[in-house]
């Protein structure tokens, strides 16, 4: 049986997530520079991750997963 999220998405607010068994942890910034820069830093340990993008309220936008050679 599938967990439940225990959490509403917050609006304006960048997430990802960290794919671990056994669970998933969902991390969220407020700024898209801090995401990214902590996104790249998870990718750089090797994490297997997912990027989500701004939450606007119904949707998720900006969804585009930072590039490793991007500069933050």
């Amino acid at each position: 049986m599938r967990s439940k999220k225990n959490f509403d998405y917050g609006k304006g607010k960048y997430y990802f997530t960290i794919k671990s068994s056994p669970n998933n942890i969902t991390i969220h910034r407020k700024e898209k520079e801090a995401a990214q820069r902590t996104f790249l830093h998870y990718l750089a340990m090797g994490k297997d991750i997912e990027w989500h993008g701004m939450w606007d309220g119904k949707k998720f936008i900006e969804n585009s997963q930072p590039a490793a050679n991007q500069t933050v």
